[in-house]
């Protein structure tokens, strides 16, 4: 299993709306590529008053294959789509990591 991490630090002034909008908009467009085998999205609870509020959305594909398809096809619309929604309103970072 591969697992695709996107640790977002988003701005408190928009944390309902980024939430909402992540949880009924950004993530069912993503899982309708058929890529991904499935999802979680994850609050940090240990950080720092920096402003934001971090999540971690991860994406679980079934092999290699499966998560570059995702990176070529839909990837760069995907992070496009957030950009526009949200611009300068949160910031991000993405880990790739497998089952041990």
């Amino acid at each position: 299993m591969i697992l695709y991490n996107t640790t977002y630090s988003v701005a408190n002034e928009v944390e309902r709306e980024w939430l909402h909008w992540m949880k009924t908009n950004h993530i069912p467009t993503i899982l309708a590529t058929g890529l991904p085998a499935g999802h979680k999205m994850l609050r940090l609870l240990t950080e720092l008053d920096n402003g934001g509020t971090t999540f971690s959305v991860q994406l679980d594909f079934n092999a290699m294959e499966d998560y570059f398809t995702y990176q070529s096809l839909h990837a760069d619309t995907m992070q496009r789509r957030i950009h526009d929604r949200f611009a300068n309103q949160f910031v991000s970072f993405d880990t790739l990591l497998e089952d041990a």
